[in-house]
């Protein structure tokens, strides 16, 4: 050990033992940091207190698992005797889908002194990250649902977010789809997606006239049976024919989170002849739980073509998620785990957890943990993701979302009911993204 290490580990042991003879001589109540203090973490032993917030019984897109996951994770956590020996408090925060409600979220965050934001999901970064920002809070892992989480300085996304989806499903689907229609909400964000899922449809087939279709839906409707009329007639069919021209079939895909469901089965019904059209969409809007509710390998998605970030449901890789969910949260219906969300929020508390560590005996606050985040070589997520890290050189060109630092899809298929890997699996969509543009 280096002579100036051997100096500061006496000094702190020195310290420490200085501080726990006044503690007991005077009394742990009269003395700031003895023993464990509300809110936010201190020194050795004191109490980790994060937030995770989502939208709950909202008419639009409702991610219930995340937030549960979180608390799931913190009770397990805590079982095996915290973060380096700390308690990991979880506050969690119905983001209600709204502006005003992600705001509030973020201010709460504030008050209670939080040390990050873990595993959430918002539409609305500009309302979350000003407050975030201001009080020097991390915001780890969130669903890259805005386009402000691959550009604020405090954000450490796990994913690629939608950008990647949206090439990625684009990339697949031009290996098998003549036209291509896409139903999408119509919001600023969704405004983005024609964009990349363009620039995916051109990295696959190579031309310059991407043959796709930008078909607008309202994100909380019941019933979609017009936007269901426009896709069909989009993607060239009529009375049951493909379109002709082109090596394949025509392709209808929606993004519509938790409404996707919703959209198919209007356009079930719209589709009375049975186009043989193709239907594809993205993790987050299809999962396993929603194939099976809607009747497996005899329901509307047998075939689906789907687009994920993370290695398949199934894949051996998720069973510490699978064993913590089954010992602290078994009776919590809202914690899938074939749920993108509640994924999404295993792997930010993973992150979180290894970067806490990484601190060892230091104080624990918020700008610290960024700061170790800015400087990390490398954050392991047992094989779930690539090693993650935010340093400027890992930055890429990526128009409008530099903080893309993990750029991988992986293309499954729903066969027999289940979705399974399809083809290789995963592909670095990155590059595709760089020459995406920006506007349209």
């Amino acid at each position: 050990m280096h002579m100036t290490d051997r100096r500061r580990t006496l000094s702190r042991s020195i310290a420490s033992a200085a501080r726990t003879a006044l503690c007991t001589a005077v009394g742990a109540s009269l003395i700031g940091g003895c023993g464990a203090l509300p809110g936010n973490a201190g020194g050795s032993g004191e109490p980790l207190t994060v937030m995770t917030w989502a939208p709950e019984n909202t008419k639009a897109t409702n991610m219930p698992g995340m937030p549960a996951m979180a608390k799931a994770y913190a009770r397990w956590v805590n079982a095996r005797g915290g973060i380096n020996g700390r308690e990991l408090r979880v506050l969690t925060c119905n983001e209600e889908n709204t502006p005003k409600g992600a705001a509030g979220c973020a201010r709460q965050a504030v008050e209670a002194d939080v040390v990050a934001v873990v595993g959430s999901y918002s539409q609305h970064g500009r309302s979350y990250f000003a407050p975030l920002e201001a009080a020097g809070i991390p915001f780890i892992g969130g669903f890259g649902a805005s386009a402000e989480e691959f550009q604020s300085t405090l954000s450490y996304p796990v994913n690629g977010g939608q950008p990647t989806l949206l090439a990625g499903t684009g990339h697949q689907l031009g290996r098998v789809c003549s036209k291509v229609a896409l139903v999408r909400p119509d919001t600023l964000p969704g405004d983005t997606l024609p964009l990349l899922l363009n620039a995916g449809l051109k990295s696959a087939q190579g031309a310059e006239d991407v043959p796709s279709a930008d078909i607008r839906a309202a994100d909380d409707a019941t019933d979609y049976s017009d936007a269901a009329r426009r896709a069909l007639s989009a993607a060239g069919t009529r009375g049951g024919q493909a379109a002709a021209g082109g090596s394949g079939k025509g392709c209808v895909t929606a993004a519509l989170g938790e409404h996707t469901e919703t959209f198919f089965d209007s356009f079930r019904r719209v589709d009375e002849d049975g186009s043989k059209v193709k239907i594809a969409s993205v993790l987050g809007s299809i999962s396993q739980g929603l194939v099976n509710r809607t009747g497996g390998k005899n329901g509307p998605f047998e075939g689906a073509y789907v687009t994920g970030w993370y290695p398949v449901a199934s894949d051996p890789l998720w069973e510490p998620m699978r064993q913590v969910i089954s010992k602290q949260a078994f009776a919590d219906d809202r914690v899938d785990p074939t749920d993108v969300g509640t994924q999404t929020t295993w792997i930010a508390y993973t992150v979180f957890t290894e970067i806490v560590k990484s601190l060892g005996d230091e104080e624990v606050t918020a700008r610290r943990i960024a700061r170790a985040l800015d400087d990390t070589e490398g954050v392991k997520t047992g094989g779930l993701t690539p090693a993650l890290r935010w340093r400027y050189e890992d930055m890429r060109a990526v128009g409008g979302f530099p903080r893309i630092v993990n750029g991988r899809v992986t293309f499954q298929q729903v066969k027999g009911g289940v979705l399974v890997t399809q083809g290789d699996g995963a592909m670095d969509m990155t590059r595709t993204l760089e020459s995406a543009p920006t506007s349209s």
